[in-house]
C-alpha cells in the first residue's frame, strides 16, 4: 500500500462516519419537527413512523446503489444510521407511568372529602373545624392554594391547622386537576373556570359569605373572583397574598421583583426526575417552549401528571425563599403527597395572559381586601401593585419583611406573623405592620425595588 493510500481510506471513513451522523441527527430532528406539526398526535407515532418509514426507503436506495461487489454486509450500512435513529427517538413515544391517573393516598391527619360541584368539577376538600382556647370566628376562611392546579402541600396543611388552632372554620380545595381533585377536559381549565369553581364550592358550603385567602395563583383566582360581582357577592373578606398577573396586560409587565432569592444559591431538589426520562423531557420541554398545546396527543393529562414530580420544579422552590435562607430551605412536601399538572397549569395561565383587562371591573368591587407582599417576593412587583391600584375596596397592604413568596414557611416564627396579619384583617383589628405601600406609595415602593 503507498504512503498516500493509508490516509485516503482513513478520510473515506471519516467521511462515511460523518454522513452516518449528520443522517441520525437529521431523522431525530425531523421527527421532533413532526411531533410539534402533529401536536403528538397517537403517542409520538404520527411522528416516529413516517421518519422511520422514510430513512428505510432512503437506505434501500443507498443500498442498491451500491456496488454488489462490496457484499451483503457493505449494502446493510446505509440501514444502521436508520436503526440507530429509530432507537434513539422510540422512547419518547413509549410511556413509562400510568396512564391513568394515580392519586395520591389520603392523609393521616385531615379526611379527604371529594365534592361535586354544581360547574361539574369535582374536588377534594379539607376542613380544619375551630380548635384551641379562644373564641371561635363564626364566617368560615376558605383557602385557596397556589400552583396553579398544584395539590396542597404539606407546608401549607400545617399553616391551615394553625388557623384552625387560633379559632377559624378552615376549608380547603385543591382545585380540578390537581392533588386529588378529578381530572377536567383540558379546554376546560380556566382561570375563569376556576372562579366559577370558588363561586360553586361557596354554595355547596352554605354557609353564607365566607373569608377566602389566597396565595400566589389561588390569589389571582380572588383577584378575579372579586371583579366578578356574583362571585364577589359570596365573599365577605378577602386576603390577597402574593398574587401572580390577575390578567392579560398584568402578565405582560416585566418588572421589579423583591430582594434577592434563594433560587441559585440553594440546592435544587434530590430525587428522580422525569425530565430525565426522553419521553417527559420532550414533552414537557415542548410544552413551555409553546411548541406543544398543553392538550398534545403525545402524553395524556394524566400520565402527565403520574410522571411530574417535586424535583421537576427545579430552582422554582429556592425561588419562594429569601437568600438568606437558602441553606435551610424546608421540605414543602412529600413523594406521596406532591401532585402538580404541568399541561393543566400552562393551560390556566395562557388563559390568563390571553384574557382582557379586568381593572375597570375590580375598581366598582366593594368586597374588604387586604393585600400582603412578601420583601424575597419572586413575583413581578406591579403583579401586586397593579390589584392595588386597580381595587378600591383593599383597606390594608402588609409588606412582609424577612420571607420569600411562600410566606408561612415554618421558618423563624413566620406561620404566627401571617397568622396575625390575616387574624387582624379577617377580624377587623389593628394592622400588626405599618399600611405599606399605600396606592399613592406604589410609584415610590417600586423605585425602592429598582
Amino acid at each position: 500500500m503507498s504512503t498516500f493510500a493509508l490516509p485516503a481510506t482513513l478520510l473515506r471513513r471519516a467521511a462515511r462516519s460523518l454522513s452516518a451522523l449528520a443522517a441520525v441527527v437529521a431523522s431525530v430532528l425531523a421527527f421532533l419537527a413532526l411531533v410539534v406539526l402533529t401536536d403528538g398526535a397517537g403517542s409520538g407515532l404520527a411522528a416516529w413512523l413516517p421518519v422511520l418509514a422514510a430513512g428505510t426507503a432512503l437506505a434501500r436506495w443507498r443500498s442498491r446503489s451500491r456496488s454488489r461487489s462490496r457484499g451483503r454486509a457493505a449494502r446493510l450500512v446505509p440501514f444502521l444510521p436508520v436503526v440507530v435513529a429509530a432507537a434513539l427517538t422510540a422512547p419518547v413515544c413509549v410511556p413509562t407511568v400510568p396512564t391513568a391517573r394515580q392519586y395520591p393516598p389520603d392523609l393521616p391527619f385531615v379526611a379527604t372529602e371529594r365534592w361535586s360541584l354544581d360547574t361539574g368539577s369535582s374536588v377534594a376538600v379539607y376542613h380544619y373545624p375551630p380548635a384551641g382556647p379562644g373564641p371561635r370566628h363564626p364566617v368560615p376562611l376558605v383557602y385557596l392554594n397556589g400552583g396553579p392546579v398544584r395539590g396542597i402541600s404539606l407546608l401549607d396543611h400545617r399553616f391551615l391547622q394553625l388557623l384552625a388552632g387560633q379559632g377559624y372554620d378552615v376549608y380547603a380545595y385543591e382545585q380540578p386537576g390537581g392533588g386529588r381533585s378529578g381530572l377536567l377536559p383540558m379546554d376546560q381549565y380556566t382561570a375563569d373556570r376556576s372562579v366559577r369553581d370558588l363561586g360553586a364550592f361557596v354554595d355547596r358550603l352554605g354557609a353564607g359569605a365566607v373569608d377566602v385567602l389566597g396565595f400566589s395563583s389561588g390569589a389571582v383566582v380572588l383577584t378575579r373572583a372579586l371583579a366578578d360581582p356574583g362571585t364577589a357577592a359570596r365573599v365577605h373578606r378577602a386576603v390577597i397574598a402574593e398574587p401572580g398577573p390577575m390578567d392579560g396586560p398584568t402578565a405582560r409587565i416585566a418588572g421589579h421583583r423583591g430582594r434577592e432569592s434563594a433560587r441559585g444559591l440553594a440546592l435544587d431538589p434530590t430525587g428522580p426526575r422525569s425530565t430525565h426520562v426522553p419521553r417527559y423531557a420532550v414533552a414537557f420541554g415542548l410544552m413551555r417552549l409553546g411548541l406543544l398545546s398543553p392538550g398534545t396527543g403525545l402524553i395524556g393529562q394524566a400520565e402527565g401528571d403520574n410522571a411530574f414530580t417535586a424535583a421537576d420544579l427545579g430552582g422554582d422552590t429556592a425561588s419562594a425563599y429569601c437568600a438568606r435562607d437558602a441553606h435551610r430551605i424546608p421540605a414543602e412536601d412529600s413523594a406521596r403527597n406532591f401532585s402538580f399538572s404541568p399541561a393543566a397549569s400552562l393551560r390556566v395561565q395562557r388563559t390568563v395572559r390571553d384574557s382582557a383587562s379586568i381593572a375597570p371591573q375590580l375598581g366598582r368591587s366593594g368586597t374588604p381586601a387586604m393585600l400582603m407582599i412578601a420583601e424575597c417576593s419572586s413575583q413581578v412587583r406591579q403583579w401586586a401593585t397593579a390589584v392595588l391600584a386597580a381595587d378600591p375596596a383593599i383597606q390594608r397592604t402588609q409588606f412582609m419583611p424577612g420571607v420569600g413568596h411562600h410566606m408561612w414557611n415554618g421558618l423563624d416564627g413566620n406561620n404566627d406573623r401571617a397568622a396575625a396579619v390575616i387574624g387582624a384583617f379577617l377580624q377587623d383589628q389593628p394592622a400588626p405592620l405599618p399600611n405599606s405601600p399605600t396606592r399613592e406609595g406604589i410609584p415610590a415602593f417600586l423605585r425602592d425595588h429598582e
